[in-house]
Formats: C-alpha cells, sequence, structure tokens
C-alpha cells in the first residue's frame, strides 16, 4: 500500500463551504474544529444536539477574520441521518448561508447495538425483529447524504470548481470484525457505494470526486468497551484529529478520486491501488482478465436503470 501524506496549504480549505454529519462528537467534531482553522466555513449536523451546540458557539468565539454575525463561520443544525426532511434541512441552511457547497463529509455513525446472533435466543425471540438502527445510521444514512449532495454540490458553482464526497467507513470496512456483525455489513456497504460512484461521478458533467476513510482503532465512546484491552496490549491508536487531519487532506486534493485511506496510528495508507493491481494474483489471472473485459462493457455503470 502506498502511505498518504495529507498536505493543507493555508489557502487548501481557506473560504470552502463544507457540510459535515456526525459533527458534534468524536471523528466529526475533531474535524470541525480543524477545518475551521484552517478558515473553511462549516456547517454541520448531529443528534447530539447539546454537544453540537457547544462546540459551534466555541469555536464561533475563535472565529478567523472572514466570520460575521451574517456570514459566520460555524453552523450547528440539529440533524438525524435515518429522517431524509433533516438531511435535506442541513444542506438548504448551508446553501442560504453561503450560497454553495464545496465539499460533503459523511461521519455520522453509531456501533453495534446488541447481539442479532445471541447464542441464547430462543425460538420465541427471533420471532421479533432486531434493529436495524446500525444500519439505518451507518449505511441508509450514508446514502441519503451522498444522493442529497450529488446535487445540491452542484448548485452555484463553475463546472470546473472542485467538488467532492467523503464517507467515513472504517478498518471492518474491508477486514472482518467478529462482533460487529450489523456494523460490518453497515460500513462494508459505505465502501461498497464509493466504489459504485467513482467512476459514475466524474464521468457526468458535474464531475463529483467521491473517497472513504477507513480508520483503525480510534479513542472515541465507541470503543469504550474495548479500549484498555487495546492500549494494555500496546496496538497503534488513533486521535480523532488524526483522522481528521487525513479526511481534510482528502478534501485539499483535487487529483484523489475512488480511493479509500487505512488509518492506523495516525498514518493513512491507501488501499484501492494495491487491490485492483494484485487481482490476477489473489484472483487468478485468466478470471481477472474476463472480468476486466466485463467492466468495460459495463463502463460507469449508467445503463443499468435504462
Amino acid at each position: 500500500m502506498a502511505q498518504f501524506f495529507p498536505k493543507l496549504t493555508p489557502d487548501s480549505l481557506k473560504e470552502k463551504v463544507l457540510v459535515i454529519t456526525g459533527g458534534a462528537n468524536g471523528i466529526g467534531a475533531s474535524l470541525v474544529e480543524y477545518c475551521c482553522q484552517n478558515g473553511a466555513y462549516v456547517c454541520f449536523g448531529d443528534t447530539a444536539v447539546r454537544e453540537g451546540d457547544q462546540l459551534a458557539k466555541r469555536l464561533s468565539l475563535s472565529a478567523s477574520w472572514h466570520s460575521s454575525p451574517s456570514h459566520p463561520q460555524v453552523i450547528f443544525c440539529e440533524t438525524n441521518v435515518t429522517e431524509y426532511k433533516a438531511i435535506i434541512n442541513l444542506f438548504d441552511t448551508t446553501l442560504s448561508a453561503y450560497g454553495h457547497i464545496d465539499h460533503v463529509i459523511a461521519c455520522a455513525g453509531v456501533m453495534e447495538i446488541g447481539n442479532w446472533f445471541d447464542p441464547n435466543l430462543t425460538l420465541e425471540d427471533v420471532r421479533e425483529p432486531a434493529t436495524t438502527e446500525v444500519l439505518d445510521v451507518n449505511l441508509g444514512g450514508c446514502l441519503s447524504v451522498t444522493r442529497i449532495a450529488s446535487v445540491y454540490l452542484r448548485h452555484n458553482r463553475p463546472k470546473d470548481a472542485d467538488r467532492s464526497i467523503t464517507l467515513i467507513s472504517s478498518v471492518a470496512g474491508f477486514k472482518e470484525s467478529p462482533g460487529l456483525f450489523v456494523y460490518q455489513a453497515s460500513k462494508h456497504g459505505v465502501l461498497g457505494l464509493m466504489r459504485a460512484l467513482r467512476l459514475y461521478l466524474p464521468s457526468l458533467p458535474f464531475q463529483l470526486r467521491i473517497n472513504t476513510v477507513c480508520p483503525w482503532m480510534t479513542t472515541t465512546g465507541m470503543v469504550k468497551g474495548v479500549q484498555s484491552a487495546w492500549m494494555n496490549a500496546g496496538m497503534p491508536v488513533n486521535s480523532p484529529i488524526d483522522v481528521a487531519k487525513v479526511t481534510a487532506g482528502i478534501l485539499a486534493d483535487a487529483q484523489l478520486n475512488g480511493k479509500s485511506m487505512y488509518v492506523e496510528g495516525g498514518r493513512a495508507w491507501e488501499i484501492e491501488a494495491n487491490i485492483d493491481r494484485l487481482e490476477p494474483q489473489w484472483l487468478g489471472e485468466e478470471p481477472s482478465r474476463s472480468l476486466a473485459k466485463g467492466q468495460a462493457v459495463l463502463a460507469d455503470g449508467s445503463d443499468w436503470t435504462k
């Protein structure tokens, strides 16, 4: 894998307009703060209203010179990504305040809830459906945000302007995570969504970029149950700001599209190029050639729904 080194100049994010979901805590909150520190305008949403309000107020007090009451540098909107209209409201609020949107980052996510495959389940227990909240937030929310972003990013922007969507997946998006059954399925789905769109979006007239970030162990509330054992084992760990800096680096690099950044111990590696390059080895040369021909026939996939 090729190591990725985020490169931000003082002007990389200056006056760029960002929409961030899941921005009140953890990685999302660090990303909101880091992007504001680098001169971006940020409108972020979350269900954690108290934390979101507090973050917005704190950042507003230290906002840079280009913030004003009529044009604030940071705005918080209560947003549940499982509610489509709430996401629309977040984007409408951003568009109303700033007139356009440059980058969208889907950070909202929740950890596994309960055990879908509890060995103690009985014939009676299994008659009741298990919660789908993890799937609804992590994948359903990501799908909705991406769909809405693909339209709002076109508005009031020149055709050649750099615009992007970045989806926060997880190491669970490509590596088995025992016990995280629904979480892993949802994060695989996020990676699959990016892969389905990485040829399609750039081929459209408005040419959007899309990428994913796949953090390993990161010190947020989502990992409190395993964090002590992890630390005691001396394993590498990310801080939220580590992941935020990698994500900001993706926003700033107009050449990046269709990439997945695996983030471990504050360092990042791009994984898609080697998966493709080594395909003849892990799949076999003959089926790899056949698969490549089939992919060429399908092109960007725009004919599937005709």
